[in-house]
């Protein structure tokens, strides 16, 4: 053993790595749905901490993965946050969550105040109860001291396990109906024009009749087939290819037009054949779908876009990102035209500009630099926040200053998930030999406060959501899961509301409730 130990101290990027194997391991295991997913990393690292106490790696290199997750939520996050911001749903979610948060963070101060509990293990109380990494490095920061992720580790559990238990009861007793979204991508269908009212109609103009998601994307005439266009003139015996997110839309659309024509276009593709590239040239990304100018010598259309696991309706002011997997209806002999013009690389999925992360990191620590002064506390700094803040801009405008500052999905998720592990690794490693001494003395009372603090978060949003906005109840989820930040809350949202809105809500309250987080955190020591 004296062996092991000398040399996870000897070594600390082994000992932090070696931690990071463990806690993923572990935290892939589940128990009747629950998991500890990336805090079981935590735990490990506090083990190894309190088994070699000279095993961390600097303070910096956590502070260096965590700024690389807040920056890739941002990017990911930033358009769904400020859309919120903006409708009457996204600010009845946004109240819900922040209410939530309030009373998190009163109920911490009424516990500090009442059994005099010291500021460091308090203040991770309430990071650890909202499972928010972030506010806990806000904490450390602003104290100047490793005591906060003592609280936060003794939390931690209630902080996963407790909305998971309470939106399973929800379930159970509101017994809501969830019904999952059907089909798994775009439903297509051909409906041949007999209604004698849409004769000499331009096909822009069916927009006013057809539901807001149904897109005619080609016509069939004298049995030829061709790019749908808005300019052209509906006759007699056209045979028009829709396509929607659902089969009801589509259903309603043929009620509207005429009657369902199955394989008059699909069937013969002479003029039009189906082509999925990967949008991987700078020249493509970051401009809409309007902006594209198709190359070949004929016309063709884009139909669908698939981003990460989700298809998305092709609007002309959809924004194309890297990774984006691309269907295009065009000519067979315009094909090769079509793969140069997007670039179709798998390596788009991965790689994004260090220019744009690298200038837009900087600015972030510059912007959290900023001395802000603050009646009555006085000058305070955003530190980590600033980082998340600009990214959340970055990621509504996605280009600036000819800079295209999105990332693709999958290595957005690589780079936080990554950065995550590392900070939470670094953190217990740093922590392990105070919370074993804590935990043997105030134990089963920080267990206690802990639960406490998560009932003060989360309880609220259930009832603000479900009794007095009176929102579904898969939207309330994600607010839940936005509002304590855990994925695994997330995933057990979505397993039990198989919906889009668990997910939307997420993006739309994870932002502005971690900023709420990390504020508390650095302004409430300035009082005590």
């Amino acid at each position: 053993m004296d062996l092991l130990r000398t040399a996870l101290e000897a070594q600390p990027l082994m000992a932090l790595f070696f931690t990071v194997a463990i806690g993923a391991l572990l935290g892939e295991l589940t128990l009747k749905g629950f998991s500890l997913g990336v805090g079981a990393v935590l735990f490990v690292a506090l083990a190894v901490g309190a088994f070699a106490p000279g095993a961390a790696p600097p303070a910096i290199l956590g502070t260096f993965g965590l700024s690389l997750f807040l920056y890739a939520v941002g990017l990911q996050c930033g358009k769904q946050f400020f859309q919120g911001l903006k409708s009457a749903a996204g600010l009845k979610a946004n109240l819900a969550a922040l209410t939530g948060v309030l009373l998190s963070g009163a109920a911490t101060l009424l516990l500090l105040k009442g059994l005099r509990l010291p500021v460091g293990p308090a203040l991770g109380l309430f990071a650890g109860s909202g499972t928010s990494t972030p506010a806990l490095q806000a904490a450390i920061a602003t104290l100047g001291q490793e005591d906060p992720a003592v609280g936060y580790s003794v939390a931690y559990p209630f902080g996963v396990a407790g909305p998971i238990l309470l939106l399973s009861l929800g379930v159970r007793i509101l017994k809501p109906r969830l019904e999952p979204p059907p089909g798994t991508g775009p439903e297509l269908t051909e409906i041949a024009v007999r209604r004698a009212e849409h004769f000499g109609k331009r096909l822009g103009e069916l927009s006013v009749v057809l539901p807001a998601d149904v897109r005619i994307v080609a016509l069939r005439r004298d049995h030829r087939n061709r790019p749908a266009s808005p300019e052209l003139v509906l006759e007699e015996h056209d045979v028009l290819l829709a396509t929607a997110p659902t089969r009801l839309a589509l259903d309603q659309a043929v009620r509207c037009l005429g009657e369902e024509a199955p394989g008059r276009l699909t069937h013969d593709r002479r003029d039009l054949d189906y082509l999925r590239v990967f949008a991987s040239r700078s020249t493509v990304v970051g401009r809409t779908l309007r902006d594209l100018p198709l190359p070949g010598d004929r016309a063709s259309i884009v139909v669908q876009v698939r981003r990460g696991d989700a298809d998305l309706l092709p609007a002309p002011d959809l924004v194309v990102e890297a990774g984006d997997r691309v269907g295009v209806l065009a000519h067979r002999s315009d094909f090769p035209a079509m793969r140069k013009f997007f670039g179709d690389s798998i390596r788009g999925t991965a790689e994004f500009s260090y220019i744009s992360i690298g200038l837009g990191m900087a600015v972030g620590f510059l912007l959290g630099a900023v001395r802000i002064p603050i009646p009555g506390i006085g000058r305070l700094t955003m530190g980590l926040s600033g980082v998340l803040l600009l990214a959340l801009v970055l990621g509504n405008f996605r280009r600036f200053a000819g800079l295209n500052f999105m990332m693709p999905a999958s290595a957005n998720l690589v780079l936080r998930n990554l950065g995550l592990m590392v900070f939470i690794a670094q953190v217990g490693l740093a922590s392990g030999p105070k919370f074993v001494a804590t935990v043997s003395q105030t134990g089963v009372q920080m267990l206690g406060l802990g639960a406490v603090v998560l009932a003060a978060l989360v309880l609220p949003i259930l009832l603000l959501g479900l009794f007095v906005f009176r929102m579904p109840y898969d939207e309330v989820a994600g607010i839940v899961a936005g509002a304590c930040g855990n994925p695994a809350i997330l995933a057990q949202a979505n397993r039990l509301a198989p919906t889009e809105a668990p997910d939307l809500k997420y993006a739309t309250i994870f932002p502005g409730a971690t900023l709420l987080k990390i504020l508390f955190v650095s302004i409430v020591p300035h009082f005590l």
